[in-house]
Formats: structure tokens, C-alpha cells, sequence
């Protein structure tokens, strides 16, 4: 190898850890936004350049891309956003305001206390906490599994942002963010399938639960309106669960509706299948990605038609209107157009997963597709 300065005793603070020295001329190190970028040329392909340098550079606080320039390549280091105190503040401040708008929306909408009673006294709030804990912990519980599983494999990630909503759920659910590139389609795997299983287990456990707990009281002056309702159908998992508990999900009786914990479960099944389409950053596009390869966008290219295929039936075959999923598929036909023109996420190490993990994607995609149905939410009346 060419000689060059020990550009490890340079003055200028950026890091330069010993395979940056080793497999990689320093010809130039500039800053910026930020950023420190070392140009020079690489003594190693990229994607080994790349894997040298990616465990030391995340010790250092930093993640590391390598790009190829004219003339030869240059190490891109950016530093991660640990915040002034290390203390989370925007997941802390998000996390409180979805606690108050799932308590609101399961208190006045799933509990039945009248608007009233809560403006007048906002304590009662807390008669929705098992609707609470049971929405949020089934996010939590997803998100956590990317969490874990990111930190086990050294990747850098964010805690949960869990997003406040209004109805009827009180949420529109939570994400992490993944600093920096893959270091492997194994590793990619394996984040990407941690949140979905984690979350079908904590899907598992609530409907459970909320099967097994007595039926809500619906209030005589609702049992007999006549107004629009919503109903959010059971997906073939909900209904496995009842039947093998014993225990019914709807009453003949209109005075009476299920416990609001088992929309915990519903949502969780809902969640889980629109995760798993397998695009862009989605889960299901992490574990195709691994399991396939680049071969992943060509199966992401057809979701988006199946999508639109889903609404067009529903809506010229079926007769159903826009309010009755017609519009919820045609919705997320559009997102998942845009998430998969975005691009899937690029491991630096290509190499198979091998067969147990192959295995755990399979079981993991047909237990989702259990929480799948054409028609999960209906608005009906006028």
C-alpha cells in the first residue's frame, strides 16, 4: 500500500478508526453540515469497506456510507441525534399525547361516557385505561421488537414515536427510525421481522383478554338510534381465538358490544397486515428485501395493482361504497405507489439468509395473512 501521513494523530477531531487507516487513503477530510466526509480511495471493495468500518464508526457515534466518486470513493461519517440531555423529548411528548387521545376517544367512544361528564369532570377519562393499555400496547409491543432487535444486532434506532389521532382508535399508530444502512439482509431480517412477530404475540394475548372480560353496557338511546355505525368486521384470527375460547364477538342483544380491549386485538391484526406488505420501508418489504433480495421490487411493483385491484372489486363487484374499505384500499393503493418508488432498503452484505430464517418469514406472512380481510371496516346507515 502507498505510504501516507498517520492521519490518526490530525488535529481536526474526526474519528479515524484503525480499518478506516488500514483499508482506506485519506486523501482529503472535510465537514460538512455536520458531516465528515474522507476522500481518498478504497484498498477493499465497497461493500467490505464498508462492513470494516461500520461497527467501529457506531461506537464512535457516527454511521458510515461509502460512495463511489470520479477519481475514487469517499467515506461519508454522520454523527446520530442524541438530543442536549439524552433524554427522548419528542418520543416522551408523543407517547403523552396519544395516551390522552386514546383515553379520550376510548372513554367517549368505546366506554359510552357522555361528553358532558368528561368536560366536567376529565378524570373520568381513566374508566378507558384497559382500551388504553390494550391499543398502545400492542403498538408498543411491535415497535419494541424492532427496538430490541436493532440494538442486539448494533444498528442504531430510535425509541417508538407513537402518532396521536381522533377516531376511532385514538392513534395512527407508531414508528421507529433506523439510522444509517443495513449491514446485512440476515440483520435486515431480523429487525424487520421482530415488530411483526412480537406484535402478533401482543395481538394474541389481548383479544384473549378482552374476549374473556364481561360485555359493554351500550346506552338505550344508542342501541335504538338509527344514525350511522361504524363496524369493523373480524378478520379469520379474531374468530379462531373466539372459537377456541368459547366466548361469542357480538350479542344478539343491541345493548350489548364486546369489550372495547378486544379492538386492542382488532388493531393489532390491522396493523400487522398493513405492515407486512411487502414495499419499500414497510416491514413486509424489510423481510421480502432479506428473503429475496433484489428481486424484492419486482414484487413490490405489483402490490400497489393489487391494492387498486382489492377496491375496484369491492366497489363494481361487491356494490360497496367508498366508506365501506373501498376507499381504505384505494388509499393505501396510492401509499404504498409512493413508498415503493422510494425504493426498498440496500444491506451492505448480500449474502442468503439460509433456511431457518426463510422458514420463520413464511409462518410469519401466512399468520398475518389470517388478520386479512377484504372488508375490514364498514360504515353503515345514513
Amino acid at each position: 500500500m502507498p505510504e501516507h501521513e498517520d492521519v490518526a494523530t490530525a488535529g481536526d477531531g474526526a474519528p479515524r478508526p484503525e480499518p478506516l487507516r488500514t483499508f482506506f487513503r485519506i486523501d482529503e477530510v472535510r465537514r460538512e453540515d455536520g458531516r465528515v466526509r474522507y476522500r481518498g480511495e478504497s484498498y477493499v471493495p465497497e461493500r467490505t469497506l464498508l462492513r470494516k468500518l461500520t461497527p467501529h464508526f457506531r461506537e464512535a457515534g457516527y454511521e458510515v456510507d461509502v460512495e463511489v466518486v470520479d477519481g475514487g470513493h469517499v467515506v461519508v461519517a454522520t454523527p446520530f441525534d442524541r438530543g442536549r440531555d439524552g433524554i427522548p423529548w419528542v418520543n416522551v411528548a408523543m407517547f403523552a399525547a396519544t395516551l390522552l387521545s386514546t383515553l379520550f376517544v376510548g372513554a367517549y367512544g368505546w366506554y359510552y361516557v357522555p361528553l358532558a361528564e368528561i368536560q366536567s369532570n376529565p378524570l373520568t377519562l381513566l374508566r378507558a385505561w384497559p382500551f388504553t393499555a390494550a391499543v398502545l400496547g400492542v403498538l408498543m409491543t411491535h415497535e419494541l421488537g424492532h427496538y430490541a432487535a436493532g440494538r442486539y444486532h448494533g444498528v442504531p434506532v430510535s425509541l417508538p414515536y407513537v402518532i396521536p389521532f381522533i377516531f376511532p382508535f385514538g392513534t395512527l399508530g407508531a414508528v421507529i427510525r433506523i439510522r444509517g444502512r443495513m449491514p446485512s439482509r440476515k440483520v435486515l431480517f431480523d429487525i424487520g421481522a421482530a415488530g411483526p412477530i412480537a406484535g402478533l404475540f401482543a395481538t394474541v394475548v389481548v383479544t384473549a383478554i378482552g374476549l374473556s372480560l364481561d360485555p359493554i353496557q351500550v346506552p338505550a338511546e344508542l342501541a335504538n338510534s338509527s344514525g350511522a355505525v361504524i363496524r369493523f368486521n373480524n378478520p379469520p384470527l379474531l374468530d379462531f381465538i373466539a372459537g377456541a375460547l368459547g366466548q361469542p364477538t357480538s350479542y344478539g342483544d343491541p345493548r350489548l358490544t364486546a369489550h372495547p380491549v378486544v379492538i386492542g386485538g382488532w388493531v393489532g391484526m390491522f396493523f400487522t397486515v398493513l405492515n407486512l406488505l411487502p414495499v419499500g420501508q414497510l416491514d413486509g418489504g424489510h423481510m421480502v428485501r432479506a428473503m429475496l433480495g433484489p428481486r424484492q421490487e419486482t414484487v413490490a411493483a405489483l402490490v400497489p395493482g393489487a391494492l387498486f385491484a382489492i377496491a375496484a372489486y369491492l366497489y363494481f363487484w361487491r356494490g360497496l361504497g367508498l366508506n365501506e374499505s373501498v376507499g381504505l384500499w384505494a388509499f393505501w393503493g396510492v401509499f404504498a405507489t409512493v413508498i415503493a418508488f422510494n425504493g426498498p432498503a440496500n444491506p451492505a452484505d448480500e449474502d442468503g439468509l439460509g433456511l431457518p430464517r426463510i422458514a420463520v418469514g413464511a409462518v410469519t406472512f401466512a399468520v398475518g395473512a389470517l388478520c386479512f380481510l377484504l372488508v375490514p371496516i364498514q360504515v353503515i346507515g345514513a
